[in-house]
């Protein structure tokens, strides 16, 4: 005897479940994902523009040369452990920049 597997939709629920989840809406735009995906993928799209525009955004003033020192300015110190991990987010936006941003270029 064999059984045969359906999941009633299941597949396609968790996938608008998760999508919703992404963008931090509630449970009852469920269906409305459903009926009407393009709202959402425009949404969704917008947000994806803005992240792209901050991670540019980030990199470019990292990669400002520090203004010359004047009479205005404030040095701020930190340690070489919170420095190293400016370094490090640093890297990481230009990895992931370099990986997703430029495909769009």
């Amino acid at each position: 005897m064999s059984v045969i597997e359906h999941d009633f939709g299941k597949e396609n629920r968790l996938a608008e479940r998760r999508f919703g989840k992404l963008l931090e809406l509630d449970a009852l735009h469920e269906a409305n994902i459903r009926a009407n995906p393009l709202p959402y993928l425009e949404r969704a799209s917008e947000r994806i523009f803005r992240l792209h525009a901050a991670m540019f955004e980030a990199i470019q003033a990292a990669k400002e040369p520090a203004p010359a020192t004047s009479p205005g300015v404030n040095q701020v110190l930190v340690d070489k452990a919170e420095y190293l991990g400016l370094k490090t987010c640093l890297a990481l936006l230009e990895k992931a920049y370099a990986d997703y941003g430029a495909q769009e270029d």
